[in-house]
């Protein structure tokens, strides 16, 4: 019976974007391209909302059939609701970057409360502590996830696509081990996601907008933390399948705090961006990003989460290759 309703979230979520299009259309609610912009044709944003509601709703089925616990939806519900209401706003009319890191560091804090904290992380032979310092890192953890899957929303179809190859990648390795109960959240994110996409694949008819993006982004923040009480080995295995788009926002940003370059100001110069520049195609480097997921980042994550590496290291040898094309595709490097 659950497998049914996987079809109907995707059908859901796609007529509930080309609800919002229209809604976007007639409120002339528009990405206008710009010198800044990876994209020619002026856009409508905000379809990530129906990702928000058809997610949501169908997380609180999940609670109610017994599959997930209270505290696990309340947060998702209330850590990824409050982004994705901060991401609306903003896409509205421009909210100031200091009120949205503050929404975002109260979405992180309520998300890790639910969740009951950080647990303990395997990290080599040792377990990392649970105590104030770590638990303050897990919140920055999560702000700076939500924000780099913002910051990595800028070519059509990479967002969606990402989500679906990750959550789908998380899922697999949950079975796998032993919890196939767990699948059950990111196998609906996946579908969720899918409708969108139908309407963000190259050349997208409608763009996913902050709302959307931030709320995937604390999504799997969540769920990488939640996945280390399933099982310590999870979170490296999440961590190296959100690889591309953790490796190239935060090589971007280091490059460009040190280039004395103001960190809020719009650009186009993550790798990702360079190479849709270099190929002159957004499709090429989503597929090769998808692909880079499925054939690098899961075998590694796959690894890690059956015990053949320890997860530091199996989190640093699927890094290193994404450094290498980081590099390549000159993540941070000021466009002239």
């Amino acid at each position: 019976m659950l497998l049914l309703i996987l079809p109907i979230v995707a059908i859901v979520s796609w007529l509930g974007t080309a609800a919002l299009r229209r809604y976007a259309l007639s409120n002339r609610i528009i990405d206008t391209p710009n010198a800044r912009s990876s994209h020619a044709v002026p856009t409508p944003r905000g379809g990530g909302m129906a990702i928000v509601a058809v997610f949501l709703l169908a997380i609180a089925g999940l609670y109610q059939e017994g599959m997930i616990s209270l505290s696990f939806m309340l947060a998702l519900m209330g850590g990824g609701g409050l982004v994705a209401v901060i991401g609306f706003l903003d896409d509205h009319q421009h909210i100031a970057a200091r009120w949205r890191l503050l929404g975002h560091f109260a979405a992180a804090g309520w998300g890790l409360y639910w969740l009951g904290g950080l647990a303990p992380l395997e990290l080599g032979s040792f377990y990392l502590g649970t105590g104030i310092v770590m638990q303050v890192l897990a919140v920055f953890y999560l702000v700076w996830l939500l924000n780099l899957y913002n910051f990595m929303d800028g070519i059509d179809g990479i967002a969606g696509l990402e989500a679906i190859s990750v959550a789908l990648g998380g899922a697999f390795l949950y079975v796998l081990t032993g919890a196939p109960i767990a699948a059950w959240v990111p196998v609906l994110l996946s579908s969720t996601v899918l409708g969108f996409l139908l309407w963000n694949m190259p050349p997208a008819r409608i763009f996913m907008g902050d709302a959307g993006s931030g709320f995937l982004g604390i999504v799997f923040g969540l769920l990488s933390l939640q996945a280390a009480w399933v099982n310590p080995k999870l979170f490296w295995s999440w961590l190296i399948l959100l690889g591309v788009f953790v490796v190239d926002a935060t090589w971007t940003l280091i490059r460009r705090l040190l280039n004395g370059e103001k960190l809020y100001e719009a650009h186009r110069s993550h790798a990702y961006q360079w190479a849709s520049r270099r190929f002159s195609s957004h499709k090429v480097v989503t597929l090769g990003v998808a692909a880079l997921n499925l054939f690098w980042l899961l075998p590694c994550a796959l690894l890690v989460a059956c015990g053949y590496l320890p997860g530091f290291l199996g989190l640093f040898l699927a890094y290193v290759p994404l450094c290498v094309l980081a590099v390549i595709f000159k993540a941070g490097v000021r466009e002239l």
